[in-house]
Parts: structure tokens; sequence; C-alpha cells
């Protein structure tokens, strides 16, 4: 199995990257909190991986921090949690959200992200209440660089929520109307309010 990936950043979008190792690219699946942090292609990049074994097929998801592939492991020890339940989980909270949603039976919290219904959210606070504490210190926080560019900004926008099962249709008139209210919003905060929006 695949437990780390260290090479040169090929490509990147918000839902997933190609990493080239000495000339062989690997595409791997990551949570929105791990693309903010990316480098720019072409740099070096190392990411935690977890490998998922299907009968038809291999996947690979990457994190920046092995405190997210601990959250994201712990997830798919739920009943009902697939790997990318589990990732559109760890895309819309920060691992502290999801740690004192669970801890303070916050259904509706845990509810705002896109494949959890109020059974599903009651299930997870349930099964993962006594193992989530080893998560709920956060142990590192880094700043995220802006976006420069409006358009750019609302493509990688759109583009995340699209990943996060919402429709564009449905998001794209949200995204321009946050950015009009409140101008050059980092990439990571645009998303966190158009969800807070959606989930009203």
């Amino acid at each position: 199995m695949i437990a780390t990936l260290t090479g040169r950043l090929a490509s990147k979008h918000p839902g997933g990257v190609v990493i080239d190792v000495q000339g062989v690219g690997y595409d791997v699946l990551i949570p929105l909190s791990t693309y903010y942090h990316l480098p720019e292609p072409e740099q070096p990049v190392s990411l935690a991986i977890y490998t998922h074994v299907r009968e038809d097929a291999l996947q690979l998801f990457g994190f920046r921090t092995t405190r997210e592939k601990d959250a994201f492991l712990l997830l798919l020890s739920v009943s009902g949690i697939g790997p990318k339940l589990a990732l559109n989980v760890i895309s819309t909270l920060s691992v502290d959200d999801l740690a004192a949603a669970i801890r303070d039976d916050d259904y509706k919290v845990l509810a705002s992200v896109s494949g959890i219904g109020k059974k599903s959210a009651g299930r997870l606070a349930l099964e993962l209440k006594d193992k989530i504490e080893k998560l709920a210190v956060a142990t590192d926080h880094k700043s995220v660089k802006p976006e420069a560019v409006s358009n750019r900004l609302a493509d990688d926008a759109l583009s995340a929520l699209t990943n996060l099962g919402y429709r564009a249709a449905d998001v794209k008139d949200l995204v321009n109307e946050i950015l009009a209210r409140d101008g050059q919003p980092r990439l990571q905060d645009l998303i966190r309010e158009a969800l807070k929006e959606l989930a009203k």
C-alpha cells in the first residue's frame, strides 16, 4: 500500500492532483483543506496517502497532514460512510469543527455536508464520540494565500462546490453574489460562506 507520495506537483484542481514521482504520474483525490495549501505546479509536494482498493479500481486519497488523514480514517470506520463521502466531510469541515460537532452532538453542522442527512449525522456522532477526542487539539495552522483574480477565484469555488455534489447552475449566482459583497475573500472563506448559505 502507498502511505506517502513525494514528488513534483504536475497539476492541481480543487478535487485532486497529479503528482509526478520519477516520471510516474499519480492521480490523487484531495479535500479542499489540502488544496488550499498546495504549492504552484512544478513545485515539490508531499502528501499522506490512503490507498483504497476495490475490485475494479485502486484510488489514492491525499492529505496535507496526518491529522487530516486520521480524521478521514475515523470517518471510514462509520457504517455507511465511504471514501468519497468522508472526503466531502473533510472538505466541508475543518478537523477542529468536525471534532467539536461530534463532541457536542451538533447534527446541524454535520448535516451541512453534502451527502450527510440527519440519520447519518446522528450515526457519526454516536460512533465517533469516544474516538474523536484525539483529533480535538489543533496541531498546525498555516495562512492561506488569497487568489488574485476574481474569475479564477469564482471558477475554483464553482469547481470545489460541484465536486461536493452541488450543481453549477445552483451555485454560480451565489458565488458571484458573495464576491460582489466581500470583494476578494480567500478561496477557503468563499467556499465556506457559500456552504453556509446553501445550508440555510
